[in-house]
């Protein structure tokens, strides 16, 4: 992972999240809901809704929604139907491009995602295209403001919790996992007493495509039309941006 730093890239999108609020959230009930509705309202029995009630809180989404979809996904009758459908395709210099989706019309969905990439410098690929290119791992971000541990202190912290990597920088460190230990790791930092800016489920580039600042305006742009799409959940790519 050395030379990604996903803090970063959260960072710069914060601002623009924050301008969108409502349809983050819109996105987010989607995913509480299909988790809730598949294992059941219980977070502690239900991972896949731990995870994305995680992902809520650091969304700073209001307890009220989260509930709401919950008790949706747990109502009696058929209620709605949504699939997770990937897509791969390539932005400027080849740069890979991971599109995950929830989507209730694959259809809506498909042509969507195909505009954003044509209309703005990309393309679409193949199933399997870029995925291999991408690694599923945890990833957990702790801010060093105010935080009185060294990194070496940390790196034994991480390595104890069963992390696998941690990078540090002046502002925050960087900790990856495996997929399947993320739980058991963010679970013992937070024993430990850390405060969690970051933790998720997420896929790294095993390789960083490097841009010029043309490329990279070319890049963000199919991003934010993506992530602007109602049915699109996360944007992946093998750039910083």
């Amino acid at each position: 992972m050395a030379g990604h730093s996903k803090w970063n890239n959260i960072k710069g999108r914060k601002g623009a999240q924050d301008a969108k609020r409502g349809k983050v959230f819109q996105k987010i009930s989607r995913e509480i809901y299909m988790a809730a509705k598949s294992g059941g309202p219980d977070p502690s029995s239900n991972p896949a809704l731990r995870l994305v009630l995680d992902k809520a809180r650091t969304a700073n989404m209001p307890n009220d929604n989260i509930q709401r979809a919950i008790k949706k996904a747990t109502t009696a009758g058929e209620g709605e139907n949504y699939d997770e459908i990937v897509y791969e395709g390539y932005g400027p210099a080849g740069v890979a491009v991971l599109v995950h989706t929830l989507t209730d019309n694959k259809n809506r969905t498909s042509t969507n995602v195909r505009v954003a990439f044509n209309k703005n410098g990309g393309s679409l690929g193949e199933t399997g295209s870029v995925a291999y290119m991408f690694d599923r791992k945890g990833y957990i971000a702790i801010v060093r403001e105010g935080l009185d541990v060294d990194e070496d202190t940390m790196l034994m912290s991480v390595l104890e919790a069963g992390g696998e990597e941690l990078e540090a920088s002046e502002e925050v460190y960087e900790i990856y996992t495996e997929a399947s230990d993320f739980a058991d790791v963010r679970d013992a930092l937070e024993k430990e007493g850390y405060t969690l800016a970051q933790a998720e489920l997420t896929m790294v580039p095993q390789v960083i495509t490097e841009l010029t600042p043309e490329q990279e305006e070319t890049l963000q742009t199919i991003v934010d039309v993506l992530e602007d799409d109602d049915d699109v959940s996360d944007v992946y790519t093998s750039a910083n941006i």
